[in-house]
């Protein structure tokens, strides 16, 4: 995943990450969780009427020069571009969402990164339920703790592995995936639905999520809530305290 006006010094000033990155796992993690507090996940495009271009280029200019966010396409593959630049290699995967009431196609992608030997699962673009640092492949069926939130990785079939987080003392199930590597062209059909079909999340109404150190702070219509250490605090937004909200609570300017 490259493109010609990605910069490694410009991305890593964009997400605030300090010292000298290296192709070994601490960066990986590190790169990960500085994206995730400083990136947000948002559909603010597809809300404008738009579908998000996947044009390399276009996601470098929108989320490091206009300081924007993006869903998982665009989030994704600015850290594809992040881990080529920095020779860890990786491999882009399609994931079906189980948030659903129904069956779903796979319109997700996630990455699966190769360090010493181990392939992790890094995805910075599935929103409120998304994973915060890198998870190992062969943790299965282990209480992974990240911060406040835990998740699971188990196998659903023979080759297939499925994530899920724990909400409320129970397991929900959020995506399922195998192992086989695409291409990032290969989402401009799901890019495309996610974008303009009505029964998507993203069509329905606003989101928009950032992580931070201790949670989460989550957007979604006129609901607002800041998760932290656990527990949640919530309000109803007017219409016009959106852009300020935006500005000021994530890090965005608010142009749709």
């Amino acid at each position: 995943m490259k493109a010609t006006n990605f910069d490694l010094q410009s991305y890593l000033a964009r997400i605030g990450f300090e010292g000298d990155p290296s192709p070994d796992f601490d960066t990986l993690k590190r790169l990960m969780r500085r994206q995730l507090f400083s990136v947000p996940f948002e559909n603010l495009d597809v809300q404008a009427g738009k579908v998000p271009s996947l044009a390399p280029e276009a996601i470098c200019a929108k989320i490091v020069e206009r300081r924007r966010g993006g869903y998982c396409y665009e989030v994704n593959g600015l850290f594809a571009m992040a881990l080529e630049a920095l020779g860890i290699p990786y491999r882009l995967v399609a994931a079906r969402p189980m948030t659903y009431a129904v069956r779903r196609p796979k319109t997700h992608v996630a990455i699966i990164a190769a360090i010493d030997g181990a392939e992790w699962l890094c995805d910075l673009g599935f929103g409120s339920f998304g994973i915060r640092e890198p998870i190992d492949l062969r943790w299965l069926d282990r209480e992974l703790k990240q911060d406040f939130d835990t998740f699971r990785l188990t196998m659903a079939s023979e080759r297939d592995y499925q994530l899920q987080s724990k909400v409320d003392g129970e397991w929900k199930k959020l995506y399922e995936f195998n192992l086989c590597p695409q291409e990032f062209v290969d989402f401009e059909p799901a890019n495309w639905l996610n974008a303009t079909h009505p029964d998507t999340i993203f069509t329905q109404g606003l989101i928009v999520v950032l992580q931070h150190p201790s949670g989460k702070l989550v957007l979604s219509g006129e609901r607002f809530r800041n998760f932290s250490e656990g527990r949640v605090e919530e309000k109803i937004v007017n219409p016009e305290e959106v852009g300020e909200l935006l500005r000021g609570r994530f890090l965005l300017d608010g142009d749709r």
